[in-house]
């Protein structure tokens, strides 16, 4: 009987190993606004979420990414932050919806995101 519980033990404990390995660096996923103006403030591997607002006239693979709530303010004064996101393969479409996990890459005139995976998520139809 003793055999049994211990075969049962090494098999818990050997699951929630395995289970904390899988979820290594799932963490939180991030809103545009939970970075705000700050994003030096975020180090390492990090998931953001946000809606695809545009694409750089100088560089293709570099978006700019809102947060979702911005969607719900429709008057001019709004004040959207906008991350700019590198990420060299296909690009979203303007009002996707992404996840994008990556790391935050230190500029000459500031911070950008370079995604290494980046999932759309749903799209929201905005501008027209």
């Amino acid at each position: 009987m003793k055999k049994y519980a211990l075969i049962a033990v090494a098999l818990i404990i050997g699951a929630a190993i395995a289970f904390g390995v899988a979820n290594q660096g799932g963490g939180k996923v991030l809103n545009v606004s939970d970075i705000g103006t700050d994003p030096g403030a975020f180090t390492g591997t990090i998931t953001i979420t946000g809606i695809m607002a545009g694409v750089s006239k100088y560089d293709k693979s570099v978006i700019g990414i809102m947060d979702v709530k911005e969607l719900q303010c429709k008057s001019q004064n709004c004040n959207r932050v906008f991350i700019p996101v590198k990420f060299p393969e296909k690009q979203p479409l303007v009002g996707d919806e992404i996840k994008a996990t990556g790391e935050f890459k230190k500029l000459s005139n500031g911070y950008m995101f370079v995604a290494q995976k980046l999932k759309v998520v749903k799209n929201h139809k905005i501008g027209g």
